[in-house]
This record gives structure tokens, sequence and C-alpha cells, in this order.
């Protein structure tokens, strides 16, 4: 890892690594049969220092870059008090990047004894470039190949992302969500689903979709949607191929109280992960993000699992039991009342407002 102009970054990744206290997923001797440990993390605006032409990334810039007439203008058009004060007053430099960069880092590595997971999928990522830089500084041991990005749509910039040990099998697809009786400015900040194909440790391929479904703000009819494009994908594979969905589906505990989403367009295609015994750091497996207005928790992020013997065919690969896991033993991911800490300035402090869920499937 590249740590020599930061110390305090190398101390910290170390002391992260040493004080998890969620017990990692790993093969327990020498010669086990292989297994992939899954991961899904919303890293909550992964943004670099540059403005990107035709984005809308203008709260993600030094401050110094924020003092001409036409940003402070643009910035007074933000309806959102909160975003409007991102805007005009947060210093996104490289100092604050560096930090972001290492805690994400230290809460990637929790799992695999400090290694990390063999295939994780990503949120809220501005660009492979910023990507590039967490793999290649902050996670180089962990032997993660080229990242998996496809830019999409999005206004704002986000994408979804995949990070891999494991070899691809083919060119991966970006797969643009048909949003055809949306209003265009709902559709402006959306993101498409990542379809990726990995080979197994046996040989055989493993179908991952990386999703980051329209927030909660937007219809319900948006996210009924892009449910149902991921279940044609899923439907198109080969029969004896497993599959998963990963990623920010934006559904809220109301939201499927009230409407039924995970019975509708989820429980008849695919199994539901954390519903599999999950465990956290506290022992319990209360959600993945929380809602202070509300109080209360949801499971925005979710892995979808869909073994071949689902749909008829011989399994070979299933889910691990005992595997499934919130990872949140790093102490800089809680808020005092036990919530996600997101990262926020001045202060520079916590991680994300969601956290990572993973889990394992081993040959069967």
């Amino acid at each position: 890892m590249t740590y020599a102009r930061k110390p305090w970054l190398a101390a910290a990744v170390l002391i992260a690594a040493a004080a998890c206290t969620a017990p990692p997923v790993t093969d327990e001797a020498e010669g086990a049969a292989p297994a992939v440990t899954i991961m899904t993390f919303n890293v909550e605006n992964l943004f670099d220092t540059r403005d990107d032409p035709g984005k809308d990334d203008r709260a993600w810039l030094p401050l110094a870059m924020k003092q001409t007439a036409e940003h402070k203008a643009a910035c007074a058009e933000v309806d959102v008090p909160a975003w409007r004060e991102q805007c005009l007053d947060w210093d996104w430099n490289e100092d604050i990047l560096e930090r972001k960069l290492a805690v994400l880092a230290e809460a990637i590595l929790q799992v695999n004894d400090g290694q990390g997971p063999d295939i994780l999928a990503l949120q809220e990522v501005e660009n492979r470039s910023i990507l590039e830089r967490l793999r290649t500084e902050y996670l180089s041991g962990s032997g993660y190949r080229p990242s998996i990005l496809i830019e999409g749509d999005d206004n704002r910039g986000i994408d979804v992302a995949f990070l891999s040990k494991l070899e691809l099998d083919a060119r991966p697809r970006l797969h643009r969500i048909p949003f055809d009786r949306a209003e265009p400015a709902r559709v402006a900040d959306t993101r498409g689903i990542l379809e990726a194909s990995f080979v197994l440790p046996d040989g055989s391929l493993l179908t991952g979709y990386a999703v980051h479904f329209p927030a909660p703000f937007h219809p319900t009819e948006m996210r009924v949607t892009a449910y149902e494009l991921l279940a044609r994908l899923l439907a198109g594979l080969p029969a004896d191929r497993p599959a998963f969905a990963a990623g920010d589906f934006n559904t809220t505990s109301e939201e499927d109280r009230k409407q039924a989403m995970l019975d509708r367009y989820a429980r008849p295609h695919w199994i539901i992960v954390h519903e599999q015994d999950c465990k956290d750091s506290r022992g319990d497996c209360r959600g993945s993000s929380y809602y202070a207005r509300d109080d209360t928790w949801s499971f925005l992020d979710m892995i979808l699992w869909a073994p071949a013997w689902d749909r008829g065919a011989h399994a070979t690969w299933d889910l691990r039991e005992n595997s499934v896991r919130i990872a949140n033993a790093y102490s800089r991911q809680l808020r005092d009342n036990g919530t996600p800490a997101r990262f926020t300035l001045p202060e520079a402090e916590g991680v994300s407002d969601h956290w990572p869920l993973h889990f394992t499937i081993e040959p069967k």
C-alpha cells in the first residue's frame, strides 16, 4: 500500500485489521474446498477532486475551486439545505480524499483475514480512475484485478462497479433500465445494472449483477421496473449458471411492508441472503442503513443469490451455512448510538451511511 505521505493512514489500516471482532469467513484448513466470498458496499460519494465536465460533481471539489460566482450561483439553486452547504462549503481536497480511501479500505479488509472479499460490488463510485486508486494504493496487497466499471448516465456521475480477484469470462455489460413511463428528470439520477461473469476456482462460471436502484424518493414503480429487468436478465442465463445480484436496492422496510416488494419481485427468483442467519459485530442483523428521521432500519443493501438447482439444474456452488455477515466491526463505521457513521466534513470522520454485507459460496 502507498502511505508514505500520510503515516497515519498506514497505522489506521493496521489498527483496524487487528481490532475487528466479527468472525471472518475463511477456509478452516489448508486444502479445504475452495470458497468465494461476495460483498456489497455503498461507499457513499467516492469522488475524486476534479471537475468532470457534464457531471454534477460540484460539491466534491476543493474549496479553492468553489469561489467563482458561477459555482456559487449554481449551488444557490440546490433545494436541500444540507446539499447546498456541501456544494458551497465542503473542502473536498486531496487530504480528505486520502482519508476517505483509507477508511473504505479498512472496512473492506474486515473479511478473509484482512484480505477482503473475492468479489466486491460497489455503488456511488464516480469513475474508474478513483476506483483504481483505491485498488492500487489502498488494497494493493489483496489481489484484486483491474476494476470493472462502465460509465452510466447518472447526472451526478456515480456508477456501480466490481472489484474481483477472479478472472472475467467475458466483456462486462451495462444494462440500462427502461424507465419508459418515468419523467426524464426522474431518470436523470439513476444507474444501470452492471453484469459480469467470473471464473470460479473449479472452472465453472458465476454471473454477478451490481445494482443501485432508484432512490426511495423516486416512485415505487421505478424500482419495480428495475426488479423486473433483473429477473429477465437472470431468466436469460444458462440453467446451470449460478448468479447473484448485489448492491443498493433502495427498498426501505416501510415500502416492503406496504408494497410487498420482496414477496413480489425478489423471492420468486432469488434467495435473499441476509435472511439466512445473518449476524454482525453486535450479534444481530437489523439492517444495513438507518433513517434517524423515522427511527427505522432497512436492508437497502442486499445480496440476492440464485443457485443453479433453483432453476432445475445440477448445483455445483451454493451458500455456505452461517456465512452471512454485516461487516461493521470497524469503530469508525459506528456512531455513538450504534448506527452507520457517514463520512462527513469538516471532521472527516465516519466511513459511509451504509454497512457492507457479505456471504460465502462453496462447491456442493
